[in-house]
């Protein structure tokens, strides 16, 4: 089968959802029907597990809970009345609350409307909404402006603040934590409320929280009589949290068609529970990423969408993908170290950028081409018959074509436009892919251990950090000396920390020749 010319292959290993105009075309890949023959053992238990959990099988055995993303956008699916009936009422929350904002109803102590509004997140509660915001978004119709803080950077937070400057009074602030006690954006959130009360403003009467019924956030909004709460459930992880209410609320502040989001994200979920896998995008994906990777994460995905409202969609799947993926062990134990690294930004940018190394360097890689059909904007001509739009496409197709010169692998998704059902099924596209292939490679995408041990040690850091503040005085000490006292041997630790602290005027330093001969003492 490899040896059917470019045509041939193009017709046969392509995949159309006409309902939402989205075609997958992995012809470039070339994988033959014995490699298919193959994989149909394992595409059938990956539908089966797939059909399960959709059914509400426990898919995190790790932290004892479903796996529900899919029920967010088909409420009917879910696996009890109270899930559905939950799912239903949020939504609805989030559309009755963003059109009382936009009609003034709901509003701030001092004007007469919110103009803006801040969402503070991080993660999934971050990049999902940011990724939405940027690409349906426009500053001449959104009916609030968009800003957000995604991080624990104080700098970021102050500059996000100073871009909000005197309409802070009319800012609204969503604080998005399932938790509550997530250190970014609890941290952000701490230091937006602290700049409020600095202009003479009630945060509370500015905020909303969207978190888990009982979680310290939870309470600390009810406590403060928040403006508004809406759910997070511990059956939705965060990179698959857009078409929760972590995802509807901003876009819905914003004036986005999030009725067409969850319409796009059901069609293409429904698209791609059919079992044929060659005619469903989402397996033939997924066994587009198995093929080009050998089944072991051998090659990175570069995502190259030509269109710039697309800018953040390989963001977005950095974290979609390699924090569902990248697993040390299978699910029976065994040392696989499993992942699929993703990086990309924007053709024809990327022209100009990496893509000499694709198509001339190392081999190390496969290409996601995002095609967009409809150019949209100015539509004159920049030389005889070519439009701005027609050498953007030019550009994508002769750089496919450039790369598969040379034996670089790519699959193309084609989508009519970006517009809010476009963007729904990208993401329930990618979403299943994602299932579909940890099913084929035998890990688990629903946890997050690796996460987890990073937080653990942060929290070691700080500990360290501490007893290193209190061992800090009037006589200079070596980091051997104050580490000793902080009862720690990581030398290396407590010199970073030190220097840490002394760069921000909370202990004094003393370089020496080597960072062991340094000496530091309290201001």
């Amino acid at each position: 089968m490899t040896s059917l010319n470019p045509w041939r292959l193009f017709q046969l290993r392509r995949s159309t959802v006409p309902e939402i105009g989205l075609t997958l075309d992995a012809g470039r890949i070339a994988f033959d029907d014995s490699f298919l023959n193959k994989m149909k053992a394992g595409m059938t238990a990956a539908f089966d597990a797939m059909a399960a959990l959709e059914q509400g099988a426990l898919a995190n055995p790790d932290e004892q809970r479903m796996v529900g993303h899919y029920w967010l956008r088909a409420p009917h699916l879910a696996p009890s009345p109270a899930l559905r009936t939950a799912i239903e009422e949020a939504v609805a929350a989030v559309r009755a609350f963003a059109a009382a904002v936009h009609s003034g109803t709901v509003k701030p102590p001092n004007k007469p409307r919110f103009s803006r509004f801040l969402s503070i997140g991080i993660g999934g509660s971050a990049l999902g909404p940011m990724f939405v915001s940027d690409a349906l978004g426009d500053p001449a119709t959104d009916k609030l402006l968009p800003h957000f803080i995604d991080n624990t950077d104080p700098d970021g937070i102050a500059r996000v603040l100073r871009q909000i400057g005197p309409a802070l009074d009319e800012t609204l602030c969503i604080v998005t934590s399932k938790s509550g006690g997530t250190p970014e954006p609890r941290n952000a959130a701490l230091l937006v409320a602290a700049a409020f009360t600095a202009a003479g403003l009630d945060f509370a009467r500015q905020a909303v929280a969207v978190t888990s019924t009982g979680s310290s956030l939870d309470q600390q909004a009810d406590r403060g009589r928040w403006l508004a709460r809406f759910p997070m459930w511990d059956w939705v992880g965060g990179r698959t949290s857009e078409t929760s209410a972590v995802g509807l609320l901003p876009a819905a502040l914003q004036g986005l068609d999030v009725a067409a989001l969850l319409d796009g994200a059901a069609a293409c979920d429904a698209a791609t529970r059919g079992r044929d896998m060659e005619r469903n995008p989402a397996a033939l994906l997924a066994l587009s990423w198995f093929h080009a990777t050998n089944g072991r994460g051998a090659k990175d995905m570069v995502v190259l969408p030509y269109k710039d409202r697309l800018i953040l969609f390989s963001r977005y799947l950095q974290q979609l993908v390699m924090e569902s993926l990248g697993k040390r062990l299978d699910l029976h134990g065994k040392v696989v170290e499993q992942g699929i690294s993703v990086y990309g930004n924007k053709g024809s940018t990327d022209q100009h950028a990496y893509v000499q190394q694709l198509r001339d360097g190392v081999h190390n890689f496969f290409v996601v081409f995002i095609r967009v059909l409809e150019a949209g904007g100015d539509t004159r001509e920049v030389e005889p018959g070519v439009t701005a739009g027609d050498y953007l496409h030019a550009f994508l197709l002769g750089t496919r074509a450039a790369l598969a010169g040379n034996g670089r692998q790519s699959v193309t998704i084609s989508v009519p436009r970006v517009d809010a059902r476009t963007v729904g099924a990208l993401i329930a596209l990618f979403e299943r892919a994602v299932g579909f292939y940890a099913s084929l490679t035998g890990i688990n995408a629903y946890h997050q251990p690796g996460v987890e041990a990073g937080k653990k040690a942060a929290a070691g850091v700080l500990a360290l950090q501490a007893r290193l503040g209190k061992a800090l005085g009037p006589a200079p000490q070596t980091v051997a000396q104050l580490a000793s006292a902080a009862d720690s041997d990581d030398l290396e630790a407590a010199y970073l920390l030190l220097e840490h602290l002394a760069a921000n005027d909370r202990a004094t330093m003393t370089p020496g020749p080597s960072p062991g001969e340094s000496i530091f003492f309290a201001r």
